[in-house]
C-alpha cells in the first residue's frame, strides 16, 4: 500500500534550519518504506547527507515572482514525468507554484506552516494564505496551530504534528568524557568553569546581542566570576551582524568571558561540553529546536517564554522559561543556575531527555506525516 505514495517536497534551500531538517527526515522515511521520494530545491548543505536513493531536482526555488510563475510549469512537468501524487511545499513562494501546478494536474497538495510570518499588511496576509490553501496544512506546534487560527477563518484542514529530532544522533551516550574534556582544553576552559552555550544562526532575533548584554550585566555586578558565555553559529545573510557582536564584546571588555565559536558539525558534542544551554530569542520560535536538542542531550535549557519553547520545556523540571528580551532576568537566572547543585542539574537533564523521547522524536513526526500522505492517496 505504501508504495502508491509518490512524493515531491519543495523547499527553497536545504540548509541547516529546522524546515530543511524535517524535509530530509520525511524524505528518507518515505523512501525507507518503499515509496518514491523526491525533493526540489536550489541546493544546500544537507543534500550532502541525504540518502542517495532520493531523487533531487536542483532548480531555482524562491519567492521571486519570475520563478514563482516559471515553476508552475516546471513542477507540473515533474508531477507528470514522475507520476507524483503528493506535493508538499515548505515555503510560501514555492507553495504558490505548487498550488497552481497541483490544480492543473489534479494532485494532492500539502503544506507545512514553518513560521509566524509577517502579517503587517493585507498583501502580506494574502501572500501567506497560500499555506492554508492546501488539502492539509501541517502545524509543527500548538503555538503555530493557534497562530494560524488567529489569522485565518478556514482552518479545518490543520493537522498538528509536533516536530521531532533524531534521538539516536542527539544522544549523550555517544559523546565521551574525553571528547568533552579535550574540547574544553582546546578552546581554553577547564572542567571547573561553568559554560553557558547559545547555539543558533547569527541573526538579531535569536538574541545573541541580549546574551552579551547579560554577560556585561553580571560583570558590572561582580557576579561573572566562573561563568563563561559561548556563542555558536553560522552567519545569516546580514554578514555584518557577526562583526557587530564582536565589536560589542570588545567594547565591554568581555573578550576573556564571551567566546564566539565557528559552527560545529558535531552538535551533540557542542551541547555536551557545556553546563547550560540558552535560547534567548526575542521573537517566537515556531518550534524551538535548540530547546529540544538540549533536552535530548540531557542538558538543562533556559529559554525565552515565547513560541514553541513554552511547549517543549517543562518549566522548573527540564529547564526554565523567562521573560523574553529582558537582560536582567536572563543574567540573574544564568547566575542562579550556575550556583545550583550539579546533581540537580543532571537530574533535570535526564528528565529533559525523557520528555523528548515521549513527545519530540523524528520517528513520531515522520510516522504522523506518512499517515497524512496515506489518507490523501487512498
Amino acid at each position: 500500500m505504501i508504495k502508491k505514495i509518490r512524493l515531491l517536497q519543495v523547499i527553497p534551500n536545504m540548509g541547516i534550519g529546522g524546515a530543511e531538517t524535517g524535509c530530509r527526515h520525511v524524505a528518507e522515511h518515505v523512501q525507507r518504506h518503499g515509496a518514491f521520494s523526491a525533493i526540489m530545491t536550489s541546493g544546500g548543505h544537507q543534500l550532502e547527507f541525504l540518502d542517495k536513493s532520493i531523487k533531487v531536482f536542483k532548480w531555482p526555488t524562491s519567492k521571486n515572482i519570475f520563478f514563482i510563475l516559471l515553476n508552475i510549469f516546471y513542477i507540473f512537468y515533474l508531477i507528470k514525468k514522475n507520476k507524483i501524487n503528493i506535493v508538499h511545499a515548505r515555503s510560501r513562494g514555492p507553495a504558490w507554484s505548487c498550488y497552481l501546478a497541483c490544480k492543473l494536474s489534479n494532485t494532492r497538495f500539502v503544506t507545512t506552516f514553518h513560521g509566524t510570518y509577517n502579517f503587517s499588511s493585507s498583501i502580506k496576509k494574502y501572500y501567506n494564505s497560500i499555506m492554508v490553501k492546501s488539502d492539509v496544512t501541517i502545524a509543527g506546534s500548538d503555538f503555530i496551530k493557534n497562530h494560524i487560527k488567529t489569522h485565518y477563518d478556514q482552518t479545518t484542514n490543520i493537522k498538528l504534528i509536533k516536530r521531532g529530532i533524531d534521538i539516536n544522533y542527539f544522544n549523550p551516550n555517544n559523546v565521551s568524557d574525553i571528547q568533552k574534556e579535550n574540547l574544553r582544553k582546546q578552546i581554553g576552559f577547564s572542567n571547573q568553569n561553568f559554560l553557558v552555550l547559545l547555539p543558533g544562526r547569527l541573526t538579531g532575533w535569536k538574541g545573541q546581542n541580549l546574551f552579551i548584554e547579560a554577560a556585561n550585566y553580571l560583570k558590572k555586578e561582580n557576579r561573572l566570576s566562573n561563568i563563561f558565555f559561548i556563542i555558536l553559529g553560522g552567519e545569516d545573510t546580514k554578514k555584518n551582524y557577526k562583526q557587530q557582536l564582536t565589536d560589542l564584546i570588545y567594547s565591554y571588555k568581555l573578550v576573556d568571558k564571551v567566546r564566539m565559536m565557528e559552527p560545529m558539525s558535531d552538535m551533540p558534542l557542542a551541547y555536551s561540553f557545556c553546563n547550560l544551554i540558552v535560547s534567548a530569542s526575542i521573537e517566537p520560535e515556531a518550534f524551538g529546536r535548540v530547546s529540544v536538542e538540549a533536552q535530548a542531550m540531557e542538558k538543562p535549557i533556559l529559554a525565552s517564554a515565547i513560541g514553541g519553547s513554552k511547549e517543549t520545556i517543562i518549566d522548573q523540571e527540564t529547564g526554565w522559561v523567562i521573560e523574553p528580551n529582558n537582560i536582567q532576568a536572563l543574567a540573574n537566572k544564568i547566575f542562579d543556575i550556575s550556583k545550583m547543585n550539579s546533581e540537580k542539574l543532571s537530574a533535570m537533564g535526564k528528565l529533559g531527555r525523557k520528555n523528548v523521547l515521549q513527545h519530540y522524536t523524528q520517528d513520531q513526526m515522520c510516522l504522523k506525516t506518512l499517515e497524512i500522505y496515506q489518507s490523501l492517496v487512498y
